[in-house]
């Protein structure tokens, strides 16, 4: 079953662009990058599909063609006459440097030409092969797991979706929002097992998708790790990372392991590559531009909700009637809430940043730091309806910062309010949980 993505919008936005490039598109296996080009190629008149995984399809890059030739080859090879606008989807591109290099000649020779490629594990294959897409003939586009929205939209929930498109949502769909948000948040967004939700109702059954994903994630390592030492840190990482996910990480020992800080840096950063998790780091500054301070432990945030669930075991949790307050410590909020600001963004790997100010007496951290037209503002995750906003109210003490969000499992609403040590008024906006992904419609 394949799902509406809003990434497809963004696809026909780019294909009636007057400054088109060939298109890159990037994202981690799984999140349904082939999927999504299959259903946009109805848009066009005549459509090619190559997959570089197949030695054939290989091999038409293996000549010494220019793009005109090279596209009648194909075109020969593959038993096709194209007529009209013609998409060439050029898929697992990572496979054939050759390939990598001809999207710089479709860009300059066959302008008429649309032309898309993607792979899974596209930046460590490449990082390995030493090849790169050629500067200013390509432009990339981002996918990740389904969206809160997007979910809403594969259930069919078309008015439930009307009502969260709506701002500020209304009070009368609060709870039947809330319980989606946690049904979501324990399926996840990997198109396959959202698919093999709606179709059974099911989450033992999403349980079996994941299993499957984690073993291929495993599998993945033999094609890129150096060596078998290699091999075993990547895995180790990739194990012992759900465990992990939402705590600020060292990075010496990591998972009670006896791997050292560059043996463990080296293999989480393979994985961010392979877009299966982010290291978050944190900024020390209230005023734009930001700089992330490496030398400070980063926050650990995993691809997808559904899959942390299963590798901690916690799915049946859902049952328990409990709010995301209680589970995982709460930690699985501050997740799903990281994973809908992370796919707002489709042209660039954009990692949420958070704020930190770390002194002997008084430590605080904002769980997010919001940029819009300019203004920056501080998000506090609470799982619950209460909680303390001490972090919050120490990063507008020291701002200029006038508004504060607070994410929480209450409605939404607005009040005036003052910091308790200056004194100093301020804004709050109470946002349900399930509005993480509208942030920005909410702030205007």
């Amino acid at each position: 079953m394949s799902f509406e993505r809003s990434i497809v919008q963004e696809l026909r936005k780019w294909k009636v662009s007057e400054h088109r490039k060939p298109l890159v598109l990037r994202g981690a296996r799984q999140v349904g990058k082939t999927t999504v080009i299959k259903e946009f190629a109805t848009d066009f008149d005549s459509f090619i599909y190559l997959n570089l995984e197949k030695e054939d399809d290989r091999e038409l890059f293996n000549n010494s063609l220019d793009a005109k030739k090279l596209f009648q080859f194909i075109c020969i090879e593959k038993g096709l006459v194209p007529t009209g606008e013609t998409l060439l989807f050029i898929d697992e591109i990572q496979n054939s440097p050759n390939a990598v290099m001809q999207m710089r000649y479709f860009y300059e020779e066959v302008p008429d030409l649309f032309v898309i490629s993607a792979g899974s594990l596209l930046e460590i294959m490449m990082d390995m092969h030493k090849i790169s897409f050629p500067v200013g003939r390509v432009e990339y586009h981002y996918m990740y797991p389904m969206t809160f929205e997007e979910f809403l939209l594969a259930l069919g929930e078309q008015t439930v979706l009307d009502f969260y498109r709506t701002v500020p949502v209304p009070q009368i769909a609060h709870h039947k929002l809330s319980e989606l948000f946690k049904l979501y948040t324990f399926v996840g967004g990997m198109p396959e097992a959202v698919s093999r939700y709606t179709e059974n109702q099911d989450l033992s059954q999403v349980s079996d998708v994941y299993e499957a994903l984690f073993s291929a994630f495993k599998d993945d390592v033999s094609k890129y790790a150096k060596n078998e030492s290699e091999t075993n840190i990547i895995r180790h990482v990739i194990e012992t990372a759900p465990a992990e996910t939402g705590n600020r990480i060292a990075f010496e020992k990591f998972g009670n392991s006896g791997y050292k800080s560059k043996e463990i840096g080296n293999a989480l950063r393979t994985l961010e590559r392979a877009m299966l998790l982010y290291l978050r780091y944190p900024v020390t500054e209230t005023e734009l531009p930001f700089i992330p301070d490496l030398k400070l432990r980063p926050h650990l945030q995993f691809l997808d909700s559904g899959m942390l669930n299963h590798a901690l075991g916690i799915a049946g949790w859902y049952f328990k009637g409990d709010s995301l307050s209680v589970i995982y410590s709460g930690k699985l909020a501050e997740q799903i809430v990281g994973q809908e600001l992370l796919a707002a963004n489709d042209r660039k790997i954009e990692k949420p940043l958070f704020w930190t100010r770390e002194k002997k007496q008084s430590n605080a951290e904002v769980d997010f730091l919001f940029t819009k037209d300019g203004t920056v503002y501080p998000v506090e995750v609470k799982s619950g309806k209460t909680g303390t906003l001490r972090s919050l109210h120490s990063y507008l003490e020291n701002s200029d910062c006038t508004v504060g969000i607070r994410l929480y499992s209450g409605e939404y609403s607005v009040e005036q309010a003052v910091t308790p040590v200056k004194r100093k008024p301020y804004t709050l906006i109470n946002l349900p949980l399930y509005c993480a992904g509208r942030l920005g419609d909410y702030i205007e």
